[in-house]
Parts: structure tokens; sequence; C-alpha cells
């Protein structure tokens, strides 16, 4: 059996300068060019306001982690979670006559009486030691056995035989 070494530290993420990360190093890249666009448009006690507003945003998209999930992947799961409806209520009357409906439309006597296979304990230790072997092993009286059905192709041959003769 091969031996295969298991990835460790799957979930920390790759850092590139310091310890910054790639995604923490982009959306503050990000903040930092729309500062700098700020700066161009607007006075300058309005690109400090707006500057810090926007430096405090982007920082803690960047920065912060709540349950040690990055913070625009707990806000995306705030938005879903706060979309779909708080209480779910399951109509009876409504499963009342799905199942009405489907009773008039199947009859009871086109379905076909199901009659559970009886196995012996040695027949089932045979069974579980052919999966173990995973076919190898293949029985001691039954040497073709089909699987899928149970049924043993030696009676079959046996039957075939017998039809020679007569």
């Amino acid at each position: 059996m091969q031996q295969f070494t298991v990835p460790q530290f799957i979930d920390v993420e790759d850092k590139i300068i310091g310890p910054i990360t790639a995604r923490q190093f982009v959306i503050m890249l990000c903040g930092f060019l729309l500062i700098g666009i700020c700066y161009r448009l607007f006075s300058f006690t309005a690109f400090v306001m707006i500057g810090l507003l926007i430096f405090g945003i982007f920082g803690t998209f960047a920065f912060l982690k709540i349950n040690g999930v990055p913070f625009h992947f707990f806000v995306l799961n705030f938005i879903q979670t706060s979309r779909r409806p708080g209480l779910r209520v399951w109509n009876k009357e409504f499963q009342k006559d799905l199942l009405v409906q489907e009773e008039k439309e199947t009859n009871v006597s086109e379905v076909p009486a199901f009659e559970p296979r009886h196995y012996t304990a040695s027949r089932l230790a045979e069974l579980s030691l052919i999966v173990d072997t995973q076919g190898v092993y293949q029985g001691e009286n039954n040497q073709g056995t089909d699987i899928k059905t149970g049924q043993i192709e030696e009676e079959d041959s046996k039957k075939d035989k017998m039809k020679l003769v007569n």
C-alpha cells in the first residue's frame, strides 16, 4: 500500500511581503489607489475625512478576521443569511393534498409483493469473506456464482446435462 504525505496548514495563506498576504496586499493597494483619487478630487479637509474612512474600511476588509474567517466572507455570509426567511412554516394541508393525489394515482394491486431473503450465518460469513477478498475467494461449494442474482451457474449446467441425457 502506498504512503502519501498529508498536506499541513492548507488553510494558512502565503505571506508575500513580511506578514502581509497576497489578498491583504491587493485590498490595501485598491484602498490606497482610491485614496489617491480622492486626493486629486477633493479639498484637503474633505480628503482627510474621506481618506480615513476609506483606509478604515479597506483595513477592516484586509486584516480583520471573525472566528478565523476573513471579514469579506463574514459580510457575504451575513447578507445571504439576512436575505433568507427566518421562519420556515410547514403547510400540513398542502402535504395532505399531495398524499391524497398520490393515493388516487397509484394502485396497490400493481405493486409486486416483496419476499425478504433469509440467509444463514454460514452463508453470511461466506459472503463476507468473498467481499473482504474482493472476489478472489469464490466460495467452497459454488464455483461459478453470479453474485448479483445469487444463483449458482453450476445448477444451470447440471440441468442442461440432464436435458442432453434425456
